[in-house]
């Protein structure tokens, strides 16, 4: 039995859902398992431990605004680090450290000076490579490849109104190399690419796949869906997902779109809006507000034609799995990961005419094996490579 933690900024969502489902098998073959998130709700069937405050949270956020990002929670990270400490996890799988819940420096220079256990270090997007974004395909900037500085993309996530992105590239670069059994893994080899251009290039760098449920996402058919969210049964449905529907996520390239569509053939719908997003959206287009019910979005994806998923910044997302695995085709851009999920015919120029062309062409969708049990296991797997590691270095550290 191993003792087993991971940090994250969340347990729910996308990045959350990753944890607790690693979490949840870990569980079952008799592991000892920790999640620490940073703000949000705990799930009930794992064991998940908040690591600050409200109030915390909140002033690490106003700080983070004047360019201090991941210095603020520095007693939160104190209380974090003193349960590592009693615990003596045997792996500690870090994902989103990002968030405004963890004291760069408090944590590393805990791993790098006391901790000798295994690191695991998934990157789910650019964040820990850049002086301040998350991403940087749209602004175009290639400065995080030398020392990032007067920064293009401060008003993207995490937003600051102060440029120190100088200083922020500096201090990732110390704490974050010079970490000894440390695994990166990238979900796409298009990350995996980027991270090798980074000052995390001397780090071993593994791809592994992001999975889903087939379990859960599969051709379902259910009539009921179209009275439910008044669907019409007559019309070919272009599907939108997403998480938060922002910029980035091509929210404008569907408002596009529905000026462009044939209104007797066609129906857009969206899933994963809220009340602002309904405010900027044609009222012809069909929202469906955030669910977290997946029975519930396999049956929306398998009444659809197609999925549009216009996105400019992203890594390896599932939706692009999810939809595939419902037999729905998708149609993406040539963003971050997307093309090695998609057939190549499915990329699509941005450009309404050309979207509209795609549309009405036959698309097929790419069988992809992406189990969410494969996809743990290989975690799984990487957790056990710290036995041997360790018992080479540190020959009694393992009783």
């Amino acid at each position: 039995m191993k003792k087993i933690v991971q940090i994250n900024s969340v347990c729910n969502g996308s990045t959350g859902k990753i944890m607790s489902d690693i979490a949840k098998k870990a569980q079952e073959l008799g592991h000892q398992t920790y999640c620490f998130f940073g703000r949000g709700n705990p799930k009930k069937d794992i064991n998940c431990i908040k690591i600050e405050t409200k109030f915390e949270f909140l002033l690490h956020a106003l700080i983070a605004r004047l360019g201090f990002n991941g210095r603020g929670s520095f007693l939160a990270t104190k209380r974090l680090v003193k349960k590592l400490k009693k615990i003596n996890p045997d792996v500690i799988h870090l994902h989103n450290i990002h968030g405004y819940y963890i004291n760069l420096k408090v944590l590393f220079n805990y791993l790098k000076k006391e901790y000798r256990g295994k690191i695991i270090w998934t990157l789910h997007d650019c964040w820990t490579f850049t002086g301040h974004c998350a991403y940087f395909t749209i602004s175009k900037c290639e400065k995080w490849k030398t020392n990032c500085k007067k920064c293009p993309n401060l008003k993207a996530y995490p937003r600051e109104i102060i440029d120190r992105t100088k200083k922020e590239y500096k201090l990732k670069k110390e704490l974050f190399t010079g970490l000894n059994n440390i695994t990166i893994i990238t979900p796409s080899k298009w990350l995996m690419g980027l991270v090798k251009e980074s000052f995390l290039k001397d780090y071993e760098i593994k791809v592994v796949n992001n999975g889903i449920n087939l379990d859960i996402f599969k051709p379902t058919y259910d009539e009921k869906i179209y009275e439910k969210y008044n669907i019409p049964k007559d019309k070919k449905i272009i599907l939108g997902v997403a998480n938060v529907w922002e910029e980035r996520k091509g929210l404008n390239d569907f408002i596009k779109l529905s000026k462009k569509i044939d209104e007797k053939k066609y129906q857009i719908v969206l899933v994963g809006t809220n009340k602002k997003i309904d405010s900027l959206i044609p009222k012809k287009i069909i929202s469906i507000n955030r669910t977290d019910n997946q029975i519930e979005l396999a049956k929306i994806y398998s009444i659809s034609t197609i999925l549009f998923n216009p996105t400019y910044e992203d890594n390896y997302p599932t939706i692009n799995l999810e939809a595939q695995a419902c037999g729905l085709p998708v149609l993406t851009y040539k963003t971050g990961g997307c093309p090695e999920q998609v057939p190549v015919n499915n990329i699509v120029k941005k450009n309404t005419n050309d979207i509209m062309k795609k549309i009405n062409e036959k698309l097929e969708c790419k069988i992809l094996k992406n189990n969410s049990e494969q996809f743990i296991n290989k975690y799984l797997e990487e957790y056990e490579k710290w036995e041997y590691y360790f018992l080479q270095k540190y020959p009694h550290h393992i009783e």
